[in-house]
C-alpha cells in the first residue's frame, strides 16, 4: 500500500545526515531553503544521538533548525525504513557505498511510490537497480534518480543542455564531447569507499568487472567503445587530454539518458569523456603524468593487499573531508562540444560550480535534485531515471539559480 503523496508529512527525508556530506546538504537546505517556509524536510539516520547532534549544529547557522525532526531508520533493516519513506515525497540519501547499504532503500522507496536521490558513482549497483525495480517502478510512480552530484550531473544536464540548444536550431548533436577542466578540491572518502568496493568486487566477480566495462552497461545502444586510456590531443578543444576516472560513470548515465528519451539524442550518438590540459608541452606532460598515476591508482586498488592497506591510509576515510575555507576556494571547469548533426557546425557548452566539487558543488546538485523531485512539476513517471530524463531544465534552471554555470554558444 503507498500513501498518496499529497498527505505525506515530509517533502524530503535526508538520509545520512550524521555523514560528511550528509551535514553539508543539510547545511545546504538550511540555508537555502529554512525550516519554516514551502519546504518540508526532516534528518534522517540510524542513530538518534548523532543525529541530534547534527541538528544542534544547524542550531548554530539557524536557530529555528531546532524544529527539524529526526527520523531514525537503518539502511540494512527493511521494518525500520518503511515508515520513514512512506511518509516522505522524496528520500535523498548519502549512505555509501550504495551497492552495500543502498539496495534496501531503493526497494523501500519503490514499493511506497516514494521519489529517492542518491550520489553513487556505482555501475553495477545501478544496473543491479534497473534489473530488480524500474518495471515496479513505473507501477508505483517512484522516480529513482542516482548520480546527483558531481556524478554526473555536469555530464547528464551539461549534454541535456546542447542538445536542447541543437533541438532550437532544428537539429541534434550527433556527438558529444566532455572535458573536465581546470578544478580546485578533493575527493570524498565516501567515494574512495565506493571506489575500493567496486574494485574489490571486480577482483572477484568476472560479471561485475563485464558491466564496469560496457559503455553501454546502464541500456541503450550505440557507436561507442571503451574509455579513453591514453594522451590524445583533441582539436575541438586545442588541449591535451588524459583519461577521467569517473568517465566510467558518466558516459553510461548519458547514454542511458538518450535511451530513456527514446534516442532523441539519435540511434547513432557518440558520447566520450576527458580531462583536458593545456595546448603546450607543459600540458603534454601533464596529461601524460595523470595518465601513469590513474594507472597506478588502480592497480594498487585491484590488489587485495594494498587495497584497503595502503590507499585507506593515503586517503581520506568515509566521514572525512575538507574545511569550510577550502571547501570554498575550490572551483571546477567543465568544456563539452557538440557537433551538430546537419552540419552546421559544432556548439560549445560550459558548466562551472563556485565550490570544491567532491563536496560543496555536491551538496548543492543533490539538494536542489531532491527539492526538484519534490516541489517541481517535471511531468515524468517512475522508474530508474537520469537527471536529463526526468528533471531536465528544470533542474539545470534550479542549478543555475543556485550559482552554477550552465552556457552554450553558438556557431
Amino acid at each position: 500500500m503507498t500513501t498518496p503523496r499529497a498527505s505525506r508529512t515530509y517533502d524530503i527525508v535526508l538520509f545520512g545526515a550524521t555523514g560528511f556530506t550528509g551535514r553539508l546538504v543539510a547545511e545546504y537546505l538550511l540555508t537555502s531553503y529554512g525550516v519554516r517556509g514551502d519546504l518540508k524536510w526532516a534528518l534522517g539516520g540510524r542513530n538518534r544521538e548523532k543525529l541530534a547532534n547534527v541538528r544542534a549544529e544547524l542550531c548554530a547557522i539557524d536557530p529555528r533548525a531546532a524544529e527539524l525532526a529526526i527520523l531514525v531508520a537503518d539502511a540494512s533493516d527493511r521494518a525500520s525504513l518503511d515508515p520513514v519513506v512512506r511518509d516522505t515525497r522524496v528520500l535523498c540519501t548519502t549512505v555509501g557505498p550504495y551497492a552495500i547499504y543502498g539496495r534496501e532503500t531503493v526497494a523501500a522507496c519503490v514499493d511506497a511510490g516514494t521519489d529517492y536521490s542518491d550520489i553513487t558513482g556505482e555501475t553495477p549497483f545501478i544496473r543491479d537497480m534497473i534489473d530488480a525495480h524500474h518495471e515496479r517502478a513505473k507501477q508505483t510512480g517512484a522516480r529513482i534518480v542516482h548520480c546527483c552530484g558531481f556524478d554526473s550531473i555536469p555530464s547528464d544536464l551539461g549534454t541535456l543542455m546542447l542538445q536542447e540548444r541543437a533541438r532550437e536550431l532544428g537539429t541534434r548533436c550527433s556527438e558529444v564531447k566532455y572535458f573536465a577542466g581546470e578544478s580546485k578540491g578533493g575527493m570524498s572518502g565516501g567515494t574512495i569507499a565506493s571506489m575500493l568496493n567496486l574494485a574489490e568486487a571486480a577482483s572477484r566477480d568476472r560479471s561485475v568487472a563485464r558491466t564496469l566495462a560496457d559503455p553501454y552497461a546502464l541500456g541503450g545502444s550505440g557507436p561507442d567503445g571503451a574509455d579513453q586510456r591514453g594522451v590524445r590531443y583533441d582539436a575541438d578543444v586545442g588541449r591535451w587530454t588524459a583519461p577521467f576516472l569517473m568517465a566510467a560513470i558518466n558516459t553510461r548515465i548519458v547514454r542511458r539518458s538518450n535511451a530513456l528519451l527514446e534516442h532523441a539524442y539519435g540511434q547513432d550518438f557518440r558520447y566520450s569523456e576527458a580531462m583536458s590540459f593545456s595546448s603546450g608541452a607543459r600540458g603534454w606532460a601533464m596529461a601524460a603524468g595523470l595518465t601513469a598515476g590513474l594507472a597506478g591508482f588502480l592497480g594498487l586498488a585491484m590488489l587485495a593487499p594494498t587495497r584497503k592497506l595502503v590507499l585507506s591510509k593515503v586517503l581520506p576515510s568515509p566521514g572525512e573531508g575538507p574545511s569550510k575555507e577550502k571547501r570554498e576556494s575550490g572551483f571546477f571547469v567543465t568544456r563539452l562540444v557538440g557537433t551538430l548533426a546537419d552540419g552546421r557546425g559544432k556548439l560549445h557548452g560550459l558548466v562551472k560550480g563556485e565550490q570544491d566539487p567532491g563536496y560543496g558543488e555536491t551538496a548543492k546538485m543533490l539538494g536542489e535534485s531532491a527539492v526538484c523531485l519534490a516541489k517541481d512539476e517535471i511531468g515524468k513517471s517512475g522508474g530508474i531515471l537520469t537527471t536529463a530524463s526526468c528533471m531536465g531544465m528544470r533542474l539545470v534552471e534550479r542549478l543555475r539559480r543556485a550559482g552554477m554555470t550552465f552556457e552554450v554558444s553558438c556557431p
